[in-house]
């Protein structure tokens, strides 16, 4: 058989999700003595959300937030809109003032690689996350600027700006999410 350019290589897992496969899953069976297989917690996905409320005077940031968000995330962002007008805060219905990407599989892997190894330990004063869920075993962190990414070139950053990353899994409790996040390597607080 003659291979060809366009055949396809066999497909390596992520780091962190060979991890999970071989050593993370095992032991989180063992540590709450799960009986079937499916009860194991594991992340469905991780959400950036970054919300730019300072759009409405400069259209240029919300540019420089979807550009900032593809880069760090790998994939283009939706521009969340406003619902409702207000009035007090010059909000129109429809206008863009924030945006959000969703990771699933390979890239939620490789993105909480990075996250753990490269961007938290360039975080200044960094003392732990703290350990606060959501009741169903969601975490949701947020980080004060995008220059802790090492993606982003910090001589072309115009503004600063935070985001929320929200790991959400299938853990039925809080204790079972914080088990999966630690065994997966977020630094918590002790």
């Amino acid at each position: 058989m003659v291979e060809t350019e366009n055949a396809r290589e066999p497909r390596v897992a992520p780091r962190l999700a060979a991890r999970y496969t071989e050593k993370i899953a095992p032991a989180l069976r063992e540590e709450f003595s799960y009986g079937n297989p499916m009860m194991i917690p594991r992340l469905q996905k991780v959400v950036i959300n970054m919300g730019i409320g300072r759009a409405l005077e400069n259209k240029k940031r919300i540019d420089e937030g979807v550009k900032d968000l593809a880069t760090i995330a790998g994939q283009r962002p939706v521009i969340t809109r406003a619902r409702v007008s207000l009035a007090n805060f010059k909000l129109r219905e429809g206008n863009a003032i924030g945006c959000s990407v969703t990771l699933r599989g390979d890239r939620m892997w490789e993105f909480i690689d990075r996250l753990i190894a490269v961007a938290i330990p360039r975080i200044r004063d960094f003392r732990g996350l703290p350990t606060k869920f959501d009741g169903r075993g969601n975490y949701t962190m947020g980080l004060s600027e995008q220059s802790v990414f090492p993606e982003i070139q910090l001589d072309r950053v115009e503004f600063v700006q935070g985001m929320h990353i929200t790991f959400v899994t299938t853990a039925k409790t809080d204790q079972e999410g914080l088990a999966l996040l630690k065994h997966i390597g977020l630094p918590f607080r002790k």
